[in-house]
């Protein structure tokens, strides 16, 4: 699923309601995905964020017992207790794995590759 506004997006967000962590060198919290996007997420906690916007944060989400997608995060912007956060970098395996689940919720192939040509900046 796609957002349309009247300003285009650069990347394609899929909602994708799932439990994830995350966690910096030394704490965890758990939260919940609202949406995802080759670019970065927006996530819910269950209290308001107040946690430091200039550390990167690790973002864990399972997809089954063998596969995760795990991205390096910065602090976008807060409102109350959602986050939204810019991926700072995501390894291989993760962004293989979050490709697949962004075509597979967009449905359109043609659309995925768009938000990869824009990710290598082509």
């Amino acid at each position: 699923m796609t957002i349309k506004s009247e300003h285009h997006r650069q990347f394609h967000r899929i909602f994708y309601a799932a439990d994830a962590l995350l966690s910096t060198h030394d704490q965890t919290w758990a939260c919940q995905i609202v949406d995802l996007s080759l670019k970065g997420c927006l996530l819910r906690f269950d209290f308001p964020w107040q946690e430091d916007s200039e550390l990167l944060y690790t973002l864990t989400l399972p997809l089954s017992e063998d596969i995760q997608i795990r991205m390096a995060l910065s602090v976008s912007h807060v409102v109350d207790n959602t986050v939204g956060f810019k991926c700072e970098h995501i390894d291989i395996e993760s962004i293989t794995n979050l490709r697949r689940l962004v075509e597979l919720n967009l449905g359109d192939s043609t659309l995925l590759e768009r938000d990869l040509i824009a990710l290598s900046g082509q």
